[in-house]
């Protein structure tokens, strides 16, 4: 992502995204793929600070989790709306990010979320895969699912493509 466009919701910038390409296939001992979600995830301070999980990360499907908790809720116990939104949001922005090309960076322009039940325990996975994957835009769809695997939501948001920038001059 380059640094100048990319919003917090996003990694923020290649130096601090691991390189997707360099990643292997993670076996649980804290490297490679494992590495990949880590450094992905480190790279969005506000899902950390949300308590956002990503537990797999390909441009194929981007997976994530986030626990119910009494600080995340509305009234009557209910996780927030905007928690839901960020989880899947952050989810969403790992998937197009793995999806752009070499150098490029992503910014949403535009995010649409629809919530069909609520949360008052256990957690939520989403599931995050592309739609469009272009060269101007990706769109990604990230299906958001209770610990009974009913639907809890559903948030498609665009991603628009932005070109790395020339190196200034001198």
């Amino acid at each position: 992502m380059t640094e100048p466009t990319a919003p917090a919701s996003s990694p923020a910038s290649p130096a601090a995204s691991p390189d997707p390409a360099a990643a292997s296939p993670g076996d649980g001992s804290g490297t490679g793929r494992d590495d990949l979600a880590a450094g992905l995830l480190a790279a969005m301070p506000y899902a950390v600070a949300l308590g956002v999980e990503l537990t797999e990360a390909r441009p194929q499907v981007a997976r994530g989790r986030l626990e119910w908790s009494a600080e995340r809720c509305t009234a009557g116990g209910v996780l927030h709306g905007g928690a839901l939104m960020a989880l899947a949001d952050s989810v969403g922005a790992v998937c197009a990010y793995l999806n752009l090309p070499a150098g490029a960076g992503t910014a949403t322009v535009e995010s649409k979320t629809n919530f069909f039940r609520a949360v008052r325990q256990g957690g939520v996975r989403a599931v995050a895969k592309p739609l469009h994957v272009g060269g101007t835009f990706i769109v990604v769809q990230t299906d958001l699912y209770d610990d009974h695997d009913r639907r809890v939501g559903q948030t498609t948001q665009s991603q628009a493509v932005i070109a790395p920038r020339p190196a200034p001059a001198g």
